[in-house]
């Protein structure tokens, strides 16, 4: 089990893998930092989606890093 702080604050989650991190990291998100979520609304399906790849691969790249 691992357990990283989230990118935009010092909350932690855990996960046996990165999957279970995200997923157990999601209700945090959603609720402490909706305001980004929000940010993100005016942006095209496409930027989005380059976003949403682009946080996956950082924050992937950090819990491996563990």
């Amino acid at each position: 089990m691992k357990t990283m702080k989230c990118d935009l604050c010092d909350h932690e989650a855990e996960g046996e893998n990165f999957e279970e991190w995200m997923n157990a990291l999601k209700p945090h998100y959603a609720e402490a930092h909706a305001d980004v979520m929000k940010q993100n609304s005016d942006t095209s399906d496409e930027e989005m989606k380059a976003e949403m790849q682009k946080w996956m691969a950082e924050n992937k790249a950090r819990f491996e890093a563990l």
